[in-house]
């Protein structure tokens, strides 16, 4: 029996009538049952990943770049449309390959040492990626020490996560779920980061050895997250996200940074506003204020521990604010959002991973009085299923 691929749903699988998702395949294609090509469409390429037909890390290496980023943009503008808002958006912005600068691995011991990738699409299979075509070069020349480290730290039958991230300096180690360690296991778990030079190594979140300081630039700030903390996947991703925030706060001189991180928005906003920057981890807010105080020719930034989620900051408290940046995670802020379409704020910009939420929280904002500009859709993770987006929202006279 032949099928149609009528359309990819939002996780890149193909939607064929009265069947069941089937991954990697495209609109327009007649495939089997069995998800076998019959009629190929002209938007398919030869993957560029040898590891592709087995890893779980990919979901449109098959596909030719012009169609992943066309359709990254519809699924932004079919979003929006779902909620009656139209919005101009501009060409999505795409990072290139072997540019990923973060990533959790994982790592499980063999009879002859280890191995060392990513599960299988949907299940716990572990598939070993030595030839990844999506990390960066300083990751991937890494392999050695990230099998050396499964060999150490993993228990015979377990799987250790190994979240690993350039630095400024050098690569920081997370090793998660390996086996407790005692003291000479500590003392050579850091000799191990000395010899295979990691700026930082910790387990389970707490640092094992520290030689070099684990930093991350935010404009002209350096910053040390906690281990593991999150950042934007690429250099020219955040690039891209923090030109379009400073386009959408243009000269504005009092700054409110919702779910602020590390200060990946509010340090660069930092060198023309002052800014209060709200983030519910402590420990993230902890190396952001210690970024500020560290930098030179800052202005004041306020970092303070909220959980806007339970108590968003209210319309009230921003009386006085020139400019909203908002960042949340996939399921976005509706309360936080509720109470920014009360305010007077004239500009707010707005960062978001999940175009669905993000309409949402935009069908709020306008029904409050803002207009939406315009969308800036970043594409930072690269044949996956997943699109970020900076958007202008403005309320009064203002338009961007």
């Amino acid at each position: 029996m032949s099928l149609t691929v009528a359309r990819l749903n939002t996780k890149g699988e193909g939607v064929v009538e009265g069947h069941a998702p089937i991954p990697r395949v495209l609109p327009g294609e007649i495939v089997d049952a069995e998800g076998r090509i019959e009629l190929p469409s002209p938007d398919r390429v030869k993957a560029p990943c040898r590891h592709y037909k087995s890893c779980g890390g990919c979901a449109l290496q098959h596909a030719s770049d012009d169609f992943v980023a066309a359709w990254k943009s519809e699924v932004i503008r079919t979003g929006l449309a779902a909620r009656g808002i139209e919005a101009e958006l501009r060409p999505i912005l795409t990072s290139p390959a072997q540019s990923r600068r973060r990533a959790t691995l994982h790592g499980k011991r063999t009879k002859s040492g280890a191995m060392v990738g990513f599960f299988a699409s949907a299940s716990e299979t572990l598939i070993e990626t030595p030839d990844c075509r999506l990390l960066s070069p300083e990751i991937m020349s890494a392999w050695e020490m990230l099998e050396a480290f499964t060999v150490f730290g993993a228990s015979r039958k377990g799987v250790i996560g190994l979240e690993v991230a350039v630095t400024e300096n050098a690569l920081d180690l997370n090793v998660t779920g390996g086996k407790p360690l005692a003291a000479p296991d500590l003392a050579k778990a850091a000799a191990m980061a000395r010899n295979f030079g990691l700026a930082r190594l910790s387990w389970d979140g707490e640092s094992g050895a520290s030689r070099l300081p684990a930093v991350q630039r935010f404009g002209p700030a350096e910053v040390q997250p906690p281990p593991g903390a999150f950042l934007q996947a690429t250099v020219e991703g955040q690039a891209h996200l923090q030109s379009a925030v400073a386009e959408i706060i243009g000269e504005a001189k009092q700054v409110v940074d919702l779910f602020a991180g590390c200060g990946t928005f509010t340090l660069p906003a930092a060198q023309t506003a002052e800014v209060w920057a709200l983030e519910s981890d402590e420990a993230l807010v902890e190396a952001l204020d210690q970024g500020w105080r560290q930098a030179e020719g800052l202005k004041r930034v306020t970092a303070e521990t909220r959980d806007l989620f339970r108590r968003p900051v209210l319309a009230e408290e921003l009386r006085k604010t020139d400019a909203v940046i908002i960042d949340p995670p996939r399921a976005g802020a509706e309360a936080q959002t509720k109470e920014l379409a009360k305010s007077d704020v004239p500009v707010i910009a707005a960062i978001s991973c999940n175009p669905v939420t993000f309409a949402r929280d935009a069908e709020i904002l306008i029904s409050g009085g803002y207009r939406l500009n315009w969308v800036q859709p970043v594409d930072q993770f690269r044949w996956s299923a997943h699109v970020e987006l900076a958007a202008s929202f403005t309320k009064g006279h203002i338009k961007l």
